[in-house]
């Protein structure tokens, strides 16, 4: 068991897994004394931060396709907050509705997350790229009354979908169009929201008195990734927020001195928790800039580092080698760069080293997910090339657990089942109580679904999904360093690996095929991907069986890759390996 340095009270478990009130009290008496869980809202921090430093820019939004950055002070975005607050109010948003936003990294994301906590309302973030299917259940399950969107993204017409799901859902009574003409039945977003000073009139802040969402209210639902059907919201209160972020931006040291400066460029969509939270809200929790960019351009984000200074720069492995390779061919001042956080798959030694040699910053490794946030991260008091061996311990408002298992083993130490439990822990799955309560034990303890093993400095390794668990001789496959370690090929955009029941042979999962999207180019043959695997250390007893190449794997919303599409489409036999 690897658990964060201090003492931890028990979790307060999720909505609908409860019914011991009194115990769940003492758990968030404990939650606040140790500055985990306050009074005090996101809300609040932004209105501190416009008095102390009203002139100091907040949020930089870079529009590529423009070559345009939008940019917002804290008196800029305090004034805007109100005004859209104001708009919610009269397009009849009331304490505790429901207010969807599909965009892209826009600016317009940043003061709908404010005006939405000031009016009372949750907020629901949609990826611009939501299937319509997809879009019909977030909005329905939410019974979102609001929808902010765009005339089209990639090809898709995302506000005729959303003015067409206005006549099937009767709670959704305002679809926003912004950028753009809106379709009959649809309003212009500027029009309403920018345009009109409403918080300069008689009477404006007295309209907006004692609405604004208290720290332990319902605030936001992260939608998850949907790998085995429709989509679970994941309902967060601004404290279980609150908590992650602080564990994540302690661990980086940024109350190491008086008005010590923050400033993050972040890659990851602003709907997802990585931008949403770790970007956007801690940001503005410490006063410090949030620069992003509405289009994926990897390259263009050493633009951001070098033009606003910032201090740290987060991504997944791709992006991060992207801006490595960037920097080498037209090198930028990174001066500034102290961290470089990478998530959502391994950090392998090869991209560690290349960070630290272009960027002058230090990789650091973290896991996650939407339920919990950031729940643990490589520190910089680690040893050198830690982030590629480990994936970090617990921020100090989490702890986590591996329930080790007779079926999983190896010598790199017991594998079993990753679970977690603190001060993070999402109020539940909204509408589907049963379904988080499942997932919890008595004890609060929840089963993130991952496997992982300890990684000897008392923090952990993940392994893979359990469900995709892949095992030979009795010892499961180290699943997602292989795909890293495939999808880092010269010859390779990225990398998945299934394991194929079959009827002979060892037994279940004895086939592994790697299945890989090239990169620009033919890809790399079996042979030269089982001499990567080999080359990388890990065990010959996990090499490929078979290749696939395709040109663009099956995922979610979130970017998960569809692995049971894969192992249907694959699916073999003995005699056809």
């Amino acid at each position: 068991m690897s658990t964060a340095a201090r003492e931890r009270p028990a979790p307060v478990a999720g909505a609908g897994a409860q019914g011991r009130a009194g115990t769940d009290v003492e758990r968030a008496e404990a939650y606040r004394r140790r500055g985990w869980w306050r009074d005090e809202t996101f809300l609040d921090d932004l209105h501190r931060r416009a008095r102390e430093h009203p002139r100091r820019l907040a949020i930089a939004g870079r529009r590529v396709a423009e070559s345009r950055t939008d940019t917002l002070d804290y008196a800029e975005l305090d004034r805007l907050t109100d005004r859209f607050a104001l708009t919610l109010l009269e397009l009849g948003v009331r304490r505790g509705d429901f207010v969807a936003v599909q965009l892209p990294n826009r600016w317009e994301m940043v003061p709908l997350i404010f005006a939405s906590i000031r009016v009372g309302a949750v907020i629901i973030p949609i990826s611009p790229i939501c299937t319509e299917e997809e879009l019909r259940h977030r909005l329905g399950l939410t019974e979102a009354r609001v929808c902010v969107t765009l005339p089209e993204w990639s090809g898709t017409p995302l506000a005729e979908t959303a003015t067409r799901l206005k006549a099937e859902l009767p709670s959704l009574k305002h679809v926003l169009v912004v950028d753009g003409p809106p379709p009959e039945g649809a309003l212009p977003f500027h029009e309403h929201f920018v345009a009109q000073e409403r918080e300069e009139r008689e009477g404006a802040a007295a309209r907006l008195d004692g609405l604004a969402l208290g720290a332990d209210d319902p605030f936001v639902v992260l939608f998850t990734s949907g790998t085995t059907g429709l989509s679970k919201g994941v309902l967060h209160s601004q404290n279980t927020v609150h908590s992650a972020v602080r564990g994540y931006v302690d661990a980086f040291g940024a109350c190491d001195g008086e008005g010590q400066e923050w400033v993050a460029a972040v890659s990851t969509p602003l709907v997802h928790y990585s931008g949403f939270a770790q970007g956007v809200l801690a940001v503005i929790m410490l006063g410090g800039t949030v620069a992003f960019q509405d289009v994926r351009r990897n390259e263009a984000l050493l633009d951001l580092v070098e033009r606003y200074g910032a201090t740290l720069l987060y991504g997944p492995p791709a992006t991060l080698a992207d801006v490595a390779a960037s920097q080498r061919a037209e090198r930028r001042d990174t001066s500034t760069l102290r961290h470089v956080v990478i998530g959502s798959a391994p950090v392998l030694q090869e991209l560690a080293d290349e960070v630290h040699e272009t960027l002058g910053a230090r990789a650091h490794s973290l896991w996650g997910m939407s339920e919990n946030g950031p729940v643990t991260t490589t520190r910089p008091e680690d040893p050198e090339g830690w982030s590629a061996r480990s994936n970090g311990r617990a921020i100090d408002a989490m702890e986590t657990r591996i329930e080790a298992s007779g079926a999983y083993g190896g010598s790199a130490g017991p594998v079993g089942r990753l679970k977690v439990r603190g001060a993070s822990l999402a109020l539940g799955y909204h509408r589907r109580p049963e379904a988080f309560a499942a997932e919890l034990d008595e004890d609060g303890w929840f089963d993130t679904g991952d496997l992982a093993r300890d990684d000897g400095q008392g923090g952990i390794r993940i392994i893979g999904r359990a469900r995709d668990a892949v095992l030979r001789d009795g010892r499961v496959a180290p699943m997602t360093e292989l795909e890293a370690v495939i999808g880092s090929h010269p010859r390779a955009e990225e990398a998945a690996l299934v394991g194929l029941e079959t009827t002979g042979g060892e037994g279940p999962g004895n086939v592994i095929v790697a299945v890989v999207v090239p990169r620009g180019g033919p890809g790399p043959t079996l042979e030269e991907v089982r001499a990567r695997v080999t080359d990388a250390g890990h065990d010959a007893r996990f090499l490929p069986d078979r290749l696939e190449l395709v040109p663009a794997l099956p995922k979610t919303l979130t970017g998960k890759v569809r692995k049971a599409e894969l192992r249907e489409r694959y699916a073999t036999s003995p005699s056809a390996p």
